[in-house]
């Protein structure tokens, strides 16, 4: 089995045509300058180690911050977090989050599915499941079945977008049947595009 954390994830489904969050990882403070340069401000700042899995639970995510300064601190608070490698730096995007991603099941092989996303995710429990593949009307009647989708039509997201990354992910599953999980929480959707902020892959 092979866990891909976020940056190997987003490396991965970047070459396979997805829209990623532009980002840059960082090993030591003297490389952040460069790196939020090339990210653009505000950012967003994230402990990256293979050892750990659930970024959240050990206060490894820091969001919103502007200028060098307050990114110093922040890459200061997070070296300071057990099995600490590096840092993974993003441009911070604005819009609704979504969960989306794919679960391997015995009965009927790899699953599909959407929801609402972020930090609380388990909590809500408002997702949408098909079995791979789907089409467009398939990804259509997912997202009407989720409480969440209001919210988002409310919001005048980019619904073709949704779609599309689902289909996509749908697609991957033909391709590398070998994956077990896949899961993006979140993908950020605004008016104008939907686009992975956080991804991990087990194959």
């Amino acid at each position: 089995m092979k866990v891909m954390i976020e940056k190997e994830a987003e490396n991965f489904l970047e070459k396979e045509g997805f829209n990623v969050v532009k980002r840059k990882v960082v090993k030591n403070k003297n490389e952040l300058e460069k790196a939020i340069s090339f990210v653009g401000s505000p950012i967003a700042m994230k402990i990256s180690s293979k050892k750990i899995v659930h970024k959240a639970r050990v206060k490894g995510v820091i969001v919103n911050i502007h200028g060098l300064k307050a990114a110093e601190k922040a890459f200061n608070k997070l070296k300071k977090i057990k099995d600490f490698e590096e840092v993974l730096i993003q441009k911070m995007i604005m819009g609704q989050f979504l969960i989306i991603g794919l679960k391997k099941t015995p009965e009927f092989g790899l699953a599909i599915m959407v929801g609402a996303g972020g930090g609380n995710v388990e909590r809500m429990h408002d997702v949408s499941f098909r079995i791979c593949p789907i089409n467009e009307k398939d990804a259509d009647e997912m997202l009407k079945e989720i409480r969440f989708y209001k919210r988002l039509k409310q919001k005048h997201v980019n619904f073709n977008a949704i779609k599309k990354n689902l289909l996509k992910i749908s697609n991957l599953s033909k391709k590398y049947p070998s994956i077990e999980e896949l899961d993006i929480n979140p993908l950020i959707v605004n008016e104008k595009e939907a686009i992975i902020v956080d991804a991990r892959i087990v194959m």
